[in-house]
Formats: C-alpha cells, sequence, structure tokens
C-alpha cells in the first residue's frame, strides 16, 4: 500500500460511519479545512451553528473514530484533523483502483465530469 499507513476493514467502517452524519461530515471537512492550527470547541460551533451540547456528541464520535484530535491549551480545547487517519482512510479506499495498474486520466479514482446533451 505504499505511502499510507495499514488500515483494517473494522477500523474504515467506524471511520465511514463517523462521517455519515451531516454535521460531522462538515465539522470534519471544517478540520480539514483548518489545517495544523486547528479550532477551538466554540470557534466550530460558530463556524456550523451548532448548539454545544450537540457538537460536542458529534466531537466524541468524531475522536472515538480516530479521525480528529484534540489538545488542551489553556483553557480551551483545540480540535484538529489526524491527518495520517484520513490518509489512512483514502488509501484504504483506493487500495485497489483499476486492478493495482496505474490509473488512466478518465478512471474512477478521477473526478468525473457531467457532460449535457442537447437535445
Amino acid at each position: 500500500m505504499g505511502e499510507f499507513p495499514l488500515m483494517k476493514t473494522q477500523s474504515a467502517v467506524e471511520a465511514l460511519g463517523a462521517l455519515a452524519q451531516e454535521h460531522r461530515l462538515a465539522l470534519f471537512r471544517l478540520l480539514v479545512q483548518a489545517g495544523e492550527k486547528g479550532k477551538s470547541a466554540g470557534a466550530i460551533a460558530d463556524a456550523l451553528n451548532v448548539p454545544n451540547s450537540s457538537l460536542s456528541f458529534h466531537l466524541a464520535q468524531l475522536r472515538k473514530a480516530g479521525l480528529i484530535l484534540q489538545e488542551r491549551q489553556h483553557r480551551s480545547l483545540i480540535y484538529r484533523a489526524n491527518y495520517p487517519a484520513m490518509n489512512a482512510l483514502v488509501g484504504f479506499l483506493t487500495e485497489n483502483c483499476c486492478g493495482g495498474a496505474e490509473c488512466a486520466p478518465n478512471s474512477a479514482c478521477e473526478p468525473a465530469t457531467q457532460e449535457r446533451k442537447s437535445a
């Protein structure tokens, strides 16, 4: 598998299950965009317009799945995307892409572009 750490099927199922909810997916994407700096719980709540009680639940689900990390900085909790776990998940999903051969430019591993046909 090369550049990505190995991920077991059960870990992939847990990670995908944690992301299979609208607020958690938005939260994870926000943290991915935030980079190594991360975001405080308050900044996440403000950005996503999610009540603190709901946010705590969603953060716990993503932490349990290993997709985010938590660090205390003074009186704040800072959350960051766990990039090695994210890369391992992507690697797991694309491990056998194109049967192990190099993918062609318009393969399933490339974003599809939709063409509209005129009548």
